[in-house]
C-alpha cells in the first residue's frame, strides 16, 4: 500500500493537516496512523459507581484516539503567542496567530458558532495582577468545553472519514528511511509513504525518542511541569473567569524565584485521572452546557524545571514523582490547604466536613510525602498571592490533588519548514517539543500540510 502522505498521531496536529489535505489535494493519498480507538470508542471505565478510579487501561481512552490528549480536555483555544509552544520562533509570529485564527474558524463553522471567544485584553485584572506581584498573560480564549469539543471533532471527522484513510489501534512501530520517501511498520502489516508527519503528542514522547534515536535526528532536553490541580468553590474566581475564562496567571517566588503559573482553569468544573505510560496523574474538564457543570473550579498550579549535565531526562523526573504519588495514594492524592499547611496528612473524615465537595475519588493523604520542598514551597507561596486577588484561594478546605506532571518531548531539531534533516520528514504538535496547546499544534498541522503541498 502507497501514499502520498502517512500521518502518525490523529490529535490536533495530525487532524489539521489531514483536513488541509482533503480541503485543497483530495487527489492525494494519504493514511492517518492512531495508537487509540475512533472519537465513538473511546470511553473511560471509571463511571463513579463500579469504577471509581484509575484501572490502568493498555490505550488511555482520554489519552489516546482521534483528538488525542485534547479530545475530552476543557477545550480552550488559545490565540497567542505568550505561551502554549515556540511555533513563532519557527514560523514568525504573525503567520503563528494567523493560523491559530484559521484554526478557530474551523472549528466554529465544525460546531463551535455558539460558544464565546474571551480576551484579556485591556482586562482590568492586569493591573490587580501586577499590584500583587502577579503576571496576567495576554491571550484571546475559545471555549468550546469538553462536550462541544467533542461534536466539533465528530463533525471534522465525518468530513475526513471517506478522503482519509484512518488505521485506528495501529501504533507504528518503526519508520524506515526507503528511496523516495518512508517505510512504516505496523502490527499487522507495513506501508510506504512519500512523504510522513509525525504528530504523537506528549503521550507518545517515549516512542518519539526512540525515532529520533534510530534515524539519529539531533535533540535537546526539554523541561517537565510539575505541581497540583487545586479545587475551590468557583464564587472566589468568579470574578476572573465570568470576564477571562482562563486567566495565565504567573508569579515569581520571593524564596527561590521560581516561576510558578496557573494552567487549564476549569470553571464549575471537575477533576479527572490521566494515565500516561500507565502512570496516573490528574488534570481537569468543564463544560459548555449549564446542566454539566459542577459547584467548583479547578485549575493546576506547576513550576517548571528544567535540567542540564549530568542529568537531561526532564520527563523520567517527573514520571519518578508521578510514580511515588501512585505508590503512596494507589493514584492521585488529595489534601486540604489547610492540613498541607499544618503538616498532617487528610483523611476521608476531614475532607468530608469541609466545605469543597470532590469531583475526583482520590486517596487522602499528604502531598509534602510526594513533591520535592522546593516546589511545595513555591505551591504555597503562589496560593497565598493568588489569595490577594481571589480572596478564599488559601482556605483550609481548598482541596489539592497531586500530582500534576505536564509531560514535554524533548525539541526536535527542525529547520523553518518543521521539517527534520530527513527530507519529507516532518514533526509537528506537542510531539516536537516545539507546541505546547491545542491551538499551536493544530495550527502545525496546518502550516506543515501547506508547506508539502506547495513543495509537492
Amino acid at each position: 500500500m502507497n501514499y502520498d502522505v502517512a500521518i502518525i498521531g490523529a490529535g490536533p496536529g495530525g487532524i489539521f493537516s489531514a483536513y488541509e489535505f482533503a480541503l485543497k489535494r483530495p487527489d492525494l493519498k494519504v493514511a492517518v496512523f492512531e495508537a487509540g480507538y475512533s472519537l465513538d470508542k473511546r470511553h473511560c471505565p471509571i463511571d463513579g459507581d463500579k469504577v471509581k478510579s484509575c484501572i490502568k487501561c493498555p490505550t488511555c481512552a482520554i489519552m489516546n484516539g482521534f483528538g488525542g490528549a485534547g479530545a475530552f480536555s476543557d477545550g480552550k483555544y488559545n490565540i497567542t503567542n505568550d505561551f502554549g509552544g515556540t511555533l513563532y520562533e519557527y514560523i514568525g509570529k504573525d503567520k503563528a496567530i494567523e493560523l491559530m485564527k484559521y484554526v478557530d474558524d474551523i472549528n466554529v463553522k465544525h460546531g463551535g458558532s455558539e460558544t464565546r471567544m474571551f480576551s484579556t485584553a485591556g482586562s482590568e485584572f492586569k493591573k490587580i495582577c501586577m499590584q500583587n506581584k502577579l503576571t496576567l498573560l495576554e491571550a484571546s480564549v475559545r471555549h468550546l468545553g469538553t462536550d462541544i469539543n467533542y461534536i466539533v471533532l465528530e463533525n471534522l471527522y465525518n468530513e475526513l472519514k471517506d478522503k482519509v484513510d484512518f488505521f485506528f489501534h495501529t501504533p507504528v512501530e518503526k519508520i524506515e528511511l526507503i528511496d523516495g520517501g518512508y517505510h512504516l511498520i505496523y502490527k499487522d502489516g507495513s506501508i510506504d509513504a512519500k512523504k510522513c508527519i509525525i504528530s504523537v503528542g506528549r503521550s507518545g514522547s517515549k516512542w518519539m525518542e526512540t525515532v529520533c534515536n534510530d534515524l539519529e535526528i539531533p535533540t535537546s532536553s526539554n523541561r517537565v511541569d510539575i505541581g497540583v490541580r487545586v479545587e475551590l468553590p468557583a464564587v472566589i474566581f468568579a470574578h476572573l473567569t465570568d470576564q477571562l475564562y482562563e486567566s495565565k496567571i504567573v508569579y515569581r517566588t520571593e524564596k527561590f524565584e521560581d516561576r510558578v503559573r496557573t494552567f487549564c482553569m476549569n470553571p464549575y468544573g471537575s477533576v479527572v485521572n490521566e494515565n500516561t505510560n500507565g502512570i496516573v496523574t490528574v488534570n481537569g474538564h468543564s463544560f459548555e452546557d449549564p446542566k454539566k457543570r459542577t459547584e467548583n473550579t479547578n485549575f493546576a498550579l506547576l513550576v517548571a524545571k528544567h535540567f542540564s549535565e549530568p542529568f537531561k531526562d526532564s520527563n523520567g523526573y517527573g514520571e519518578s514523582i508521578a510514580r511515588l504519588s501512585n505508590m503512596l495514594g494507589g493514584g492521585v492524592i488529595v489534601q486540604r490547604f489547610g492540613d498541607l499547611e499544618r503538616g498532617r496528612r487528610s483523611t476521608a473524615k476531614r475532607i468530608e466536613e469541609g466545605t469543597v465537595r470532590p469531583t475526583l475519588a482520590a486517596t487522602p493523604g499528604d502531598l509534602s510525602l510526594v513533591l520535592p520542598k522546593r516546589i511545595m514551597d513555591g505551591i504555597i507561596e503562589m496560593i497565598y498571592a493568588l489569595d490577594k486577588i481571589a480572596p478564599g484561594t488559601a482556605n483550609d478546605d481548598t482541596l489539592l490533588y497531586g500530582v500534576e506532571v505536564k509531560f514535554y518531548n524533548m525539541e526536535v531539531k527542525l529547520d523553518e519548514h518543521l521539517e527534520t534533516k530527513h527530507p519529507g520528514l516532518y514533526v509537528i504538535g506537542d510531539g516536537s517539543g516545539v507546541t505546547h496547546s491545542l491551538s499551536h499544534a493544530s495550527a502545525s498541522g496546518v502550516y506543515v500540510a501547506n508547506e508539502i503541498m506547495e513543495a509537492m
